[in-house]
């Protein structure tokens, strides 16, 4: 799940590079979402399923007794997010942002 939001999170600091939108130091997708929508709207529903993400940045590396061990579904769903998030925002940028086949 932290790798999820790793690449939740790089992805959207990536656009925002791109467009050179200034970004502060953050893990909250929440925000950076935020910033990406303000000029590419159209990406509204896959941030919003990834947003959730954002816990993942600390939950599992600064792990807690009380904290539930995470299942291979879970994981999973994640993944398949997460794919589908980076899938729509590469189709908001140039052919020559778009890695190698």
């Amino acid at each position: 799940m932290f790798h999820c939001q790793q690449a939740a999170e790089k992805a959207l600091k990536a656009v925002l590079t791109y467009h050179r939108q200034p970004f502060r130091k953050t893990h909250e997708l929440q925000e950076l979402g935020d910033a990406v929508l303000s000029f590419e709207a159209q990406l509204a529903e896959p941030i919003q399923h990834v947003v959730y993400l954002s816990q993942y940045a600390w939950r599992q590396r600064y792990p807690h007794d009380e904290e539930p061990e995470l299942d291979m579904r879970a994981a999973r769903e994640a993944s398949a997010l997460v794919k589908a998030f980076f899938d729509a925002l590469l189709r908001t940028l140039p052919a020559e942002c778009h890695p190698p086949a």
